[in-house]
């Protein structure tokens, strides 16, 4: 029994078809792949091009046929990574040449993942193409760690943002008024720029104390959990070795973990 026979099998029903000529936009998740969704398993099932990011585990790319495509198109911060133009140029060319195409993003697509782009750029180009939701990785990644996004009696919100972006550059954030709020921040891309933000939201009031856990290769075998202060973090993330990618907790939901991984 194939994969797709077998993941029919567990549907009770024939799985959705991947048509020649038409584009997934795939959520792989936070990594393991017992975290994808069947739906993303189908489309895996069926690819013939597979144009994936460099946060997908090898383990999720191995779940396309042998004889798949497979393209990578990764972006990554301090490195050559592929433009996004160039993406979605890849992802039009193989739509019309016939091929069923996976785009296959870490996460949700369209979280930090650039998936609405390239939704609009194949609406434009008339690519028929549908979206697949996937966990979002700053989340699961979280409760894989023993935190979780709220508790009551914590918080009533939480802000997922990105640290990317240099200080000054358009999409720049205000971390002194992300500071203010008062919820707990999830942040994404922040490894690069770690001792910036946490100065950024000392300076905008958020006391030395507050706690910080750093969660790298979340749900993979390299999984590795810090938890420091906001004060403490950046030096200690320099002594752990720890790089992205990597999802950063800041606030009152990060002292739940010792309860409930108690070490």
């Amino acid at each position: 029994m194939n994969r797709l026979a077998a993941l029919e099998a567990l549907l009770g029903r024939p799985a959705p078809v991947l048509e020649a000529g038409h584009v997934w936009l795939v959520g792989a998740g936070p990594g393991d792949p017992g975290q994808l969704t069947l739906d993303a398993v189908a489309g895996l099932a069926q690819a013939e091009t597979l144009v994936h990011d460099e946060l997908v585990d090898p383990r999720i790319l191995a779940l396309a046929p042998e004889g798949a495509e497979r393209l990578d198109m990764g972006k990554r911060g301090g490195r050559p990574s592929a433009r996004q133009a160039d993406i979605t140029a890849a992802l039009i060319a193989q739509a019309r040449a016939g091929r069923r195409v996976v785009r296959l993003k870490g996460g949700d697509p369209y979280v930090f993942g650039r998936g609405g782009e390239e939704a609009l750029a194949l609406a434009e180009a008339r690519i028929p193409f549908r979206v697949v939701p996937g966990l979002t990785a700053g989340l699961a990644g979280l409760a894989a760690a023993g935190i979780p996004a709220t508790q009551r009696g914590v918080n009533q919100a939480v802000v997922l943002a990105t640290g990317h972006a240099a200080e000054g550059a358009a999409e720049a954030l205000d971390w002194a008024a992300l500071a203010r709020l008062g919820q707990p921040l999830v942040l994404y891309m922040a490894m690069r720029r770690l001792e910036a933000i946490t100065a950024a939201l000392l300076a905008g009031g958020l006391a030395a104390e507050t706690p910080v856990a750093v969660v790298a290769e979340a749900t993979t075998p390299r999984q590795r959990v810090l938890v420091s202060t906001l004060a403490e973090v950046a030096e200690a993330v320099r002594r752990a070795g720890l790089e992205a990618p990597a999802v950063v907790a800041i606030g009152g939901v990060v002292p739940v973990r010792r309860r409930l991984m108690p070490e």
